[in-house]
């Protein structure tokens, strides 16, 4: 029997915090956090209340080996902030494309923490992207700020549904065109 390694991302450091691989002990802040209102409907797939034991499923589907998704955690310890800021995740599309999500905890919004891990990603390429897409809700022109600021280009307007307001919701919809080594 051979056994495969199981593959996690990488760690990628920025200048504040590291964005490392998702662990079991992450559950309890992201409950809290992902528990949050807020949160939950500024993305599309949270939902809101949180479930018991919807953490727990995030960790164990993060850390399942071949998924199509890399999520990684946004963990500020090395500065003395928490251990968990937040997530950021790149989904694996066709043609070597991926898409990126984020959310970061209500307290810590404001203060750059998303733009400097979608910065810190895009640079690293870790899955060695040709393009990576993302969406920002309409309604949440901060997350919008955060791609344009990481170089993505506006591509047109779309809808995708909110888990959490059980709706579909107006996008706004970004492109970032990469060299394959690296982010620029």
């Amino acid at each position: 029997m051979i056994l495969e390694k199981i593959a996690s991302p990488v760690e990628i450091a920025t200048e504040r915090f590291t964005l490392r691989p998702v662990r079991k002990s992450d559950a309890g802040l992201f409950a809290l956090y992902a528990g949050d209102k807020r949160v939950a409907e500024a993305t599309q797939g949270i939902p809101h209340p949180l479930p018991p034991g919807a953490a727990e499923a995030f960790c164990a589907r993060a850390m399942a080996a071949g998924g199509d998704e890399d999520i990684w955690v946004m963990d500020g310890t090395r500065s003395g902030l928490p251990e968990v800021l937040g997530v950021i995740s790149l989904k694996k599309m066709d043609r070597n494309q991926s898409e990126v999500a984020f959310w970061v905890a209500p307290a810590f919004w404001n203060l750059g923490i998303a733009s400097e891990a979608v910065n810190a990603l895009v640079a690293a390429n870790p899955q060695q992207n040709c393009t990576m897409f993302a969406e920002a809700f309409q309604d949440n022109p901060g997350s919008a700020r955060v791609l344009t600021n990481a170089g993505f280009q506006y591509l047109g307007d779309a809808e995708s549904f909110s888990v959490a307001r059980g709706v579909n919701v107006p996008t706004w919809t970004y492109i970032r065109k990469l060299d394959r080594g690296g982010g620029a």
